[in-house]
């Protein structure tokens, strides 16, 4: 059961750290955050600098510590690894943050038995899997951020091409967290109506070369981001805060957050994002849905390449 207050733990002070507690703050969504990072002294500048707007948002105590100030977090976010450079995939990233991670799993379960875990780091659906392996927790308390962010600018350059509020779109991506995810353009929904229906009928002679370029605008703009400002942290941070929202409030949000899928469509053992049931603990329910066929492949494909992937890294 979680507590009136809720205590949340942050590893590593990194801007997507640091981006994900400042909307926390603001939001009000946490009574109590300790900042964990490897180099303590930054970890207690942010810890300084959060903490003199306490008199503008609601109640919370910040601060910088080790493992054992984090003690009876209900969710502990790990942020913390090495970063994605230019031209970098994300993938490339897996055997040094997996080195990083056997250090920090087992402290967060050690002070923290209880706590959801909430992965960011990428590759996050790789990282989400050997988090759970570590941990010895059961997959339903160990979450990857998945393609909750891939989501939101789905819809985003959705709503900017036919000039619609984005909360009106009801449209995901799903699969890995990275090059091989997809869009669902089957369930896809603007207000009511099915989005080919409506697209079709405001760009006829546009059509499907639109929603590839729509869809391929989205894979690629982290990549773009990078490219232009040295990392992404502004989103991901945001799309942390909802998911925690879900976790601390018990809101049982369906978000399509990276999850352990087991017998679905005879995909088993690995963490990818499809639509999951998030509440107090952790992963209620994995909804399973039905894909078109030409998605339901890429999903397959998608479970394939971080398997492997997974395999070689010896876990």
């Amino acid at each position: 059961m979680l507590k009136f207050s809720p205590k949340v733990c942050i590893v590593g002070c990194g801007n997507v750290g640091m981006r994900y507690a400042y909307s926390m703050m603001i939001g009000g969504v946490a009574r109590e955050i300790a900042l964990v990072d490897y180099n303590g002294k930054k970890a207690e500048g942010e810890a300084m600098d959060l903490s003199h707007g306490a008199p503008f948002v609601s109640p919370v105590k910040i601060y910088a510590g080790d493992y054992p100030d984090t003690t009876n977090s209900d969710l502990a976010v790990i942020t913390a690894g090495r970063g994605q450079k230019p031209g970098e995939t994300r993938t490339d990233l897996i055997k040094g943050n997996a080195e990083i991670f056997k250090t920090i799993v087992p402290e967060i379960v050690k002070y923290s038995p209880k706590a959801i875990i909430l992965v960011a780091t990428n590759p996050v659906d790789i990282l989400s899997y050997i988090t759970y392996k570590i941990s010895g927790k059961p997959s339903r308390e160990v979450i990857g951020s998945g393609t909750v962010l891939d989501t939101a600018r789905f819809r985003y350059l959705i709503s900017k091409e036919l000039n619609v509020d984005s909360r009106n779109i009801h449209a995901s991506i799903f699969g890995e967290h990275g090059d091989s995810e997809f869009p669902m353009w089957s369930k896809a929904i603007i207000g009511d109506i099915f989005f080919r229906d409506y697209f079709e009928a405001q760009n006829k002679e546009k059509g499907e070369q639109k929603l590839k370029e729509i869809f391929e605008d989205v894979r690629d703009s982290a990549y773009e981001i990078i490219e232009k400002k040295g990392e992404t942290s502004y989103g991901i941070g945001l799309s942390l805060t909802k998911i925690s929202k879900a976790i601390l409030r018990d809101q049982n949000s369906v978000l399509p957050v990276s999850s352990l899928l087991e017998d679905y469509y005879g995909i088993n053992d690995v963490y990818l994002s499809v639509p999951a049931v998030v509440h107090k603990c952790g992963i209620r329910q994995v909804m399973k849905v039905e894909f078109a066929k030409d998605e339901l492949t890429a999903l397959k494909v998608s479970a394939d390449k971080i398997k492997s992937i997974i395999k070689d890294c010896g876990f």
